[in-house]
């Protein structure tokens, strides 16, 4: 499960880096990452300021106007 993990953040990692092209599967990841952060936000007080980093925000809203637009 943690090498699973992991691949999804190298997915989402290359993506910002340019290492690699956004794709489905880092489309895939950002969703999987994202009901991660979700989860991680419930357990408490202490855990609701986590969030992804302004890259990644920004390329989730580019991703969603893709959908859509």
């Amino acid at each position: 499960m943690i090498g699973m993990e992991s691949d999804y953040f190298d997915v989402l990692n290359g993506s910002l880096t340019g290492e690699r092209e956004v794709d489905q599967q880092t489309h895939v990841s950002m969703a999987v990452l994202s009901d991660r952060l979700e989860r991680v936000r419930k357990l408490g007080k202490a855990f609701s300021g986590i969030c992804f980093s302004e890259d990644v925000e920004q390329l989730s809203k580019k991703s969603s106007a893709l959908a859509v637009g």
